[in-house]
């Protein structure tokens, strides 16, 4: 390149930059333009060499004293004019983007404590036992320590032998040629599986596992107020952990059934009551279903259909706080009477007229053609 940029405006960095600062430009410039996010964009390639040049060079102290000294004429002359990037090791860089796609994330220097697993399975319960909580007992799975090898998977007067493909660090270094140089990544061992250790002669019980999977059952407290789909932690009861790692969790996934008398949002609850018509004019006592029980609640007089009514207190409990409660929101639905003998029709007729049409005046409507009025109720 004739006109090369400056390496500290290609990664966006101040001349004062640190290791760190210099790292995490490049890994964000590196997310942004790698070939193989954008396949045949022969502009991202160019920004993405450009980029791991400026790296190569800046995240180096002696190239850098280099380049602050005598800027791009203190590499020039390199074979084929271009930049070697031999023996470079991105691979905690690239790992942090692509997983395993560049030897399987962040390099270690030895096969530490790793937590085991999760292991997950799933609960019913009812919608009152999701308001109110309570306990399950679980029966799953569960790797138990081997009783005979305590967890070597060797077989007794036999121990593990360290792995001699990576020396007891559980990772290997491959170098291989790429578009971009020779790269060194970092993998798993296959010998050890990165334990480090080659099992010989195999435990009778587990079989080298180290582990024998048996049912046990478990009480969960499962509690109130938890939501449909949202899980309960049990710790130490999932998978063993692995180099002496602590074990993973049993995470119980929480389904609530539904209930036709009542939906619930956040931490409230809707419901609908049906009134009569003589409660909703006159006003008075009606019975209204909540998880709590019935309660008496008094109707006012002249109460519209669809009223919607506020039972404070009333709804789910609070997760982080059992004396916190939501509200129950109940919408007040007023029944037309049906099978009314003709003594009653007529009745209604004339409470109608004394009340000016109340029954059959269109709401808003001021007056109604005379010849198109009809019942309540409609025709005898």
């Amino acid at each position: 390149m004739a006109d090369k940029r400056d390496y500290y405006e290609v990664l966006g960095v101040s001349k004062t930059a640190d290791d760190a600062e210099i790292k995490k430009a490049f890994r964000s410039m590196a997310k942004k333009y790698h070939p193989d996010m954008h396949p045949g964009d022969k502009e991202c390639e160019e920004r993405f060499k450009e980029a791991q040049e400026a790296y190569a060079v800046l995240s180096d102290p002696e190239k850098r004293r280099q380049y602050d000294q005598f800027g791009h004429a203190a590499f020039e002359g390199g074979a084929g004019g271009g930049f070697d990037f031999s023996g470079m090791d991105m691979s905690d860089i690239f790992g942090d983007i692509f997983g395993d796609f560049f030897g399987g994330g962040r390099r270690s220097s030895n096969n530490g404590p790793m937590k085991g697993a999760n292991v997950r399975m799933s609960v019913r319960i009812t919608f009152e036992e999701a308001v109110f909580g309570c306990e399950k007992e679980l029966e799953f799975a569960y790797q138990e320590a081997c009783s005979t090898c305590h967890t070597t998977g060797t077989k007794p007067g036999t121990s593990p032998e360290t792995c001699a493909k990576c020396g007891g660090k559980g990772k290997v270094v491959y170098s291989q040629q790429s578009l971009f140089g020779m790269m060194q990544n970092v993998q798993t061992c296959p010998d050890c599986r990165g334990t480090g250790k080659i099992v010989r002669e195999k435990c009778p019980d587990c079989h080298g596992v180290g582990y024998i999977s048996r049912k046990i059952r478990k009480k969960v407290e499962i509690p109130a107020g938890i939501d449909n789909g949202q899980c309960v932690r049990v710790r130490d009861y999932g998978e063993p952990g692995k180099n002496g790692g602590p074990r993973g969790d049993l995470l119980v996934e929480v389904i609530v059934a539904r209930n036709p008398a009542f939906e619930r949002q956040d931490m409230n609850i809707y419901s609908n009551a049906s009134i009569s018509f003589a409660i909703a004019a006159l006003g008075g006592d009606i019975r209204i279903k909540t998880v709590d029980g019935e309660i008496i609640y008094t109707v006012a007089a002249g109460t519209q259909t669809g009223t919607r009514i506020r039972l404070k207190g009333k709804g789910i409990p609070s997760l982080r706080n059992r004396n916190v409660r939501g509200d129950h929101y109940v919408t007040l639905v007023v029944a037309t009477p049906s099978g009314l003998n003709k003594e009653a029709k007529e009745l209604l007729r004339q409470f109608d007229a004394l009340t000016g049409g109340s029954l059959t005046k269109e709401k808003g409507a001021e007056t109604a053609p005379k010849e198109k009025k009809k019942g309540f109720f409609g025709k005898n």
